[in-house]
């Protein structure tokens, strides 16, 4: 079978060899790439309408920044054929409150019968391009495991997870009372509420997806059926009042339950006066959906908030079952570049920790890499690229401050393990001393992450 070999690029299009050539898509493209993606490349046998419906919108210019082009296909010239695709997503994200673009990479799917030529390795590399050239910081990407740890990502960054309850823990209304709070269904006019609510809901965490009106805009308007478990989006409100919140749910059961992707409250409600009216909210919708749409419900609902939720403490004892979270496949391509970028927030877990205005170097070393900060009372003055050494290697030569395996310093930098955590899985992990272990520790501490990414 051949494989991809010297590529050959002219205006746009790369021939690859052997009547295959790759290129940005055009709208041209759109059902040719739906089936492709719908089907996952013959995998499935049978198309998804959702993904479909999802593919089209994104051809059609709708999602706010996103246009065809942004997908890349791999054409078999012989046949007319689309037989391997992904797109690039562009987007801003905060590590702790600074803002940073990012790419995350979807809908990697290649025809069963054109695997194992390099066709992914090929568009990686031009999207790993169109994202240098947009100056994004990260490139994200969920889905298959370890595969694409081969294009240099990490798993770095919580996703997902949650809570669930079963019907026996909805809770009921006291005899005699009304529900104190209703729900509908979002409109324009709710767009400076519901975007302030979730800019405010995302402080909570280290790293989180920025989402603006014309995003929320764009939710409401979206085909309600497009691959995305969260998109009718409703306000919370006392039945006498001005609304006190908002949640996203999705349009149809997951796996049977009913659940909230998204749930905030505005300062100073408490979470545990109005939760229970969401969770009987959301099982008097499944129970609607059945009725709509037929099957079974066995009355369980989730809250898919993430590993920590106000929402959790408010109703623990009717949340008795933990959703585990997944992670994020990351990939800095400028590591210096991201931490010079990041350094106001690292500097200021800095000073409410060690206190100390610290003066030196922390030296780390990544195998076939590394890196040299400079700290200057306090402050990093420079993150420059270093050279690594054979003595980097040594236990008992400290040429670098920590040695870590390869990608795997990714996880302390978003917080995804905590340099115990490291240590204890990976023991080819080095810290050479007591003062790069404190400040390892400072610098990069485990945080919680909710990542609500635009696709």
């Amino acid at each position: 079978m051949t494989r991809v070999g010297d590529a050959v690029e002219t205006t746009g299009v790369t021939d690859l060899g052997s009547g295959l050539v790759l290129r940005g898509a055009t709208v041209d493209d759109t059902e040719r790439i739906a089936a492709l993606i719908a089907d996952r490349g013959g995998d499935l046998g049978e198309s998804r309408p959702s993904i479909v419906t999802w593919t089209r919108d994104l051809m059609a210019g709708n999602l706010p920044g996103f246009s065809p082009g942004d997908f890349t296909v791999v054409e078999d010239t012989g046949t007319g054929r689309i037989v391997s695709t992904l797109n690039l997503i562009s987007q801003t994200w905060s590590y702790e409150g600074i803002e940073l673009g990012v790419g995350r990479v979807d809908a990697v799917v290649t025809d069963r019968g054109y695997r194992r030529r390099g066709l992914s390795r090929a568009q990686m590399d031009l999207v790993h391009r169109w994202s240098a050239e947009r100056g994004e910081k990260v490139l994200g990407i969920t889905g298959i495991p370890w595969y694409y740890r081969q294009f240099g990502y990490e798993l770095s960054l919580v996703w997902k997870g949650g809570r669930r309850g079963h019907a026996g823990d909805v809770p009921r209304l006291p005899d005699g009372e009304t529900e104190p709070y209703r729900f509908r269904t979002a409109t324009e006019a709710d767009l400076p509420l519901v975007t302030a609510l979730y800019g405010e809901g995302m402080k909570r965490y280290a790293v989180s997806c920025i989402r603006n009106e014309e995003m929320f805009r764009y939710d409401l308007n979206a085909p309600v059926d497009k691959a995305t478990h969260w998109n009718i989006t409703t306000i919370i409100e006392p039945t006498a009042g001005e609304p006190v919140g908002m949640l996203r749910r999705g349009h149809r059961l997951r796996d049977g339950v009913m659940a909230t992707g998204i749930y905030e409250l505005r300062a100073g409600t408490p979470w545990p006066a109005v939760t229970p009216s969401v969770i009987r909210y959301l099982h008097a919708t499944g129970e609607e959906y059945v009725r709509r749409d037929g099957g079974e419900y066995s009355g369980g609902f989730a809250l898919s908030l993430g590993v920590e939720h106000p929402a959790y403490g408010a109703m623990a004892d009717r949340l008795p079952v933990v959703e585990p979270p997944d992670a994020w496949y990351l990939r800095v391509p400028d590591l210096p570049d991201f931490l010079r970028h990041v350094a106001p927030a690292l500097e200021q877990r800095l000073k409410e920790t060690i206190g100390a205005a610290h003066t030196g170097d922390l030296v780390l070393g990544f195998v076939h890499g590394g890196l040299r900060m400079r700290l200057e009372e306090g402050r990093i003055s420079s993150v420059e690229s270093r050279t690594p050494t054979q003595d980097d290697l040594s236990a008992t030569d400290a040429t670098v401050d920590a040695l870590f395996p390869e990608l795997v310093f990714l996880q302390l930098l978003f917080g995804f393990r905590s340099l115990e955590e490291i240590e204890y899985a990976y023991p080819d992990c080095k810290v050479t001393s007591n003062e790069a272990r404190a400040l390892l520790g400072a610098l990069f501490p485990k945080r919680h992450s909710m990542v609500y990414a635009i696709q």
